[in-house]
């Protein structure tokens, strides 16, 4: 009996605490709730996400002219990929080192991720989605096909850019030049071997 009054007592002391502790949360809770709707309005809540200052983006992609209102920190991965639904160019590593979002700026290849988007003003971008001429594909994307030059496919849009603008620039000259001017761009299948025998029959 005595041990049952006790257990009854604890019992009592411990709601009564919770009690107190809740009754505390709400005494604050109404006295802070004033202040807090003044200084977080439903309206500030709603556009917390929606930048004030967007810019007007006008640009060539894949031959067609395009018109965005962008953040100006907007990438031009982030671009294509959200804004523009051209998901072929890849995001890899988002930090510029892999290689699979490359895409050509007037002709020459850039990490889509490390680009803003705003310095593409007017600019001609290519994506991998605009490399073919409607069912005709470029020499590049046949060549791979024939030497068996991608594996789960993930990185070959980018290496397919980079390929088409290492070849425009015309400084390789050896497959050893095309293993360094293609370095940036990794391959985690290991297809490097059939990329450079594709390279260079193209070139």
């Amino acid at each position: 009996m005595k041990q049952e009054e006790d257990d009854y007592g604890s019992l009592m002391i411990t709601t009564r605490r919770g009690f107190i502790r809740q009754m505390t949360y709400a005494g604050l809770g109404m006295a802070f709730a004033p202040l807090l709707q003044s200084a977080v309005s439903p309206d500030t809540i709603r556009h917390a996400s929606i930048p004030a200052d967007l810019i007007s983006l006008g640009f060539w992609v894949n031959g067609k002219k395009q018109s965005l209102a962008i953040d100006p920190r907007v990438t031009l991965l982030d671009a294509l990929r959200e804004r523009l639904f051209l998901p072929g160019t890849k995001k890899g590593c988002d930090r510029g080192q892999c290689g699979a979002c490359t895409v050509l700026v007037n002709g020459r290849r850039v990490n889509s991720c490390l680009t803003l988007a705003a310095t593409c003003q007017q600019a001609k971008v290519t994506t991998v989605e605009g490399l073919a001429e409607g069912d005709k594909l470029h020499p590049v994307q046949a060549a791979f096909i024939k030497h068996d030059a991608f594996q789960c496919g993930y990185c070959t849009p980018g290496q397919l850019c980079a390929a088409v603008g290492l070849i425009s620039e015309g400084k390789a000259k050896t497959a050893a030049d095309i293993r360094e001017l293609m370095s940036g761009n990794i391959c985690r299948c290991g297809a490097y071997k059939n990329i450079v025998t594709a390279i260079q029959e193209v070139m």
